[in-house]
């Protein structure tokens, strides 16, 4: 009975078509994939797997410091030498070691101006160390003498610094006249250079007090 069996034709057309490559002009193409191809950083940051979140303590942030420097091929050794040759370098005013405040030949020519001066602002830290023994002394009389004493030598310290600065801000104009030289910048910068212990200053005075300043 013919009307029982499935022509070949009806299975073929039951069938799904075969894909195949459709030659475009001449040449072989193939179908796009469907999808974009990912970044490159985004395929990295894929393989490394997922950023850390950031820490929520201190302790936290501490062990991962801890973590980090075990990792770390450096040695401590290696880290102190680097912070020491650091510290030396800066201390010796090499431009590239120092804070922003210090670097340029301008800063240079004001700490230079300071550090070949006697100044009384030298003396302005003992004086606080004085004012604070003072308070402990239990005799009214001798803190009111030296209270007196220590608030005539800071109105001497200020007008010094005040006519200091101005000095040293024309020298360094003559100095340096194609720079833009803030007065008051300049002013303060050697106001706190001057009142500073000539040992703990940074950089270390390359003058002694009386030297000439090289030009």
């Amino acid at each position: 009975m013919r009307f029982l069996r499935r022509s070949t034709t009806d299975t073929a057309a039951d069938e799904p078509e075969a894909t195949e490559a459709v030659d475009v002009n001449g040449k072989s193409y193939t179908p796009g994939k469907g999808k974009a191809t990912p970044k490159r950083r985004d395929a990295e940051a894929k393989r490394r797997g997922p950023v850390a979140p950031p820490p929520t303590s201190m302790r936290e942030a501490m062990k991962r410091n801890k973590e980090l420097r075990k990792s770390n091929p450096q040695t401590k050794d290696d880290r102190r030498a680097a912070a020491k040759l650091r510290r030396d370098r800066m201390m010796a005013g090499d431009d590239k070691y120092l804070l922003p405040r210090d670097r340029g030949p301008v800063k240079a020519y004001v700490r230079d101006l300071v550090d070949t001066r006697r100044n009384l602002l030298g003396l302005f830290m003992p004086l606080a160390i004085l004012v604070f023994l003072a308070l402990l002394v239990p005799l009214p009389q001798v803190q009111s003498y030296i209270t007196l004493l220590c608030t005539a030598m800071l109105l001497v310290m200020a007008i010094e610094g005040f006519v200091n600065g101005r000095k040293i801000a024309k020298l360094v104009r003559e100095k340096f006249p194609k720079e833009a030289v803030s007065g008051r910048s300049i002013g303060w910068y050697a106001f706190v250079r001057a009142s500073q212990i000539r040992r703990l200053r940074v950089p270390k005075p390359r003058l002694k007090p009386g030297d000439p300043i090289p030009n």
